[in-house]
């Protein structure tokens, strides 16, 4: 039996079978199998088994996941139950508080409510090395992420795309339909949030545009 990829089909299909994936496939085999790699194998697409791809209303972008023991889960920022938030996370925790007045909804890191509001949580890599930002870069993903980019790019409704740092910035060409609304900032890492992440209203932007549709994300 074939596994359902909620509504994601079309495209995995068509980009699994596909020269640069398949390479990408033999290459992350054999770093599983010599050295700690994350997430864990069967979390590589949990963004998009949490998130449908018609429930789709914002993306948010990062970079690769995070690369300490125990914290990646598949998602871009998230961390399981129970795992205490990095300081990305609570920088995010923290503009929200400063951009809505309000505390997030989410307790401690695990950000799957967001997902299943329709926030697809992306990396432009989906995995990496234990102590290795970046480690995973130039190994086919980002091939890969900008098929998801275009594929959402294409769809009728309106969705929110927010960019944050210079490898989610990398994609901003890529959104040309004019129903989607693009927030780029600076990375939310304490290394740049204070460069253009705090101070940016990506969430109360976020959510001004998806009320004209009548939905609304609970941040």
């Amino acid at each position: 039996m074939e596994r359902d990829y909620n509504g994601w089909d079309d495209l995995f299909k068509q980009e699994f079978s596909k020269p640069y994936f398949v390479q990408l496939k033999q290459f992350l085999v054999e770093r599983y199998a010599a050295t700690n790699v994350y997430p864990p194998k069967k979390l590589i697409l949990n963004a998009f088994d949490n998130t449908a791809y018609d429930d789709v209303n914002v993306v948010i972008l990062g970079q690769d996941p995070y690369y300490n023991p125990g914290q990646a889960m598949g998602m871009s920022f998230s961390v399981p139950q129970g795992v205490m938030p990095p300081m990305s996370l609570v920088n995010i925790f923290k503009e929200i508080n400063d951009d809505l007045g309000y505390k997030t909804s989410i307790e401690g890191g695990d950000l799957t409510p967001w997902a299943r509001q329709g926030v697809l949580l992306l990396n432009t890599a989906l995995t990496v090395e234990q102590g290795k930002p970046n480690s995973h870069q130039g190994k086919g993903w980002e091939i890969f992420t900008d098929q998801v980019i275009r594929y959402l790019n294409e769809r009728e409704r309106g969705m929110v795309f927010m960019l944050w740092g210079r490898n989610a910035y990398a994609k901003k060409q890529l959104i040309t339909n004019p129903k989607h609304l693009v927030l780029t900032a600076a990375h939310p890492s304490p290394l740049s949030a204070y460069n253009g992440f705090f101070g940016c209203g990506h969430f109360s932007k976020a959510n001004e545009f998806l009320k004209l549709q009548d939905r609304e994300i609970r941040w």
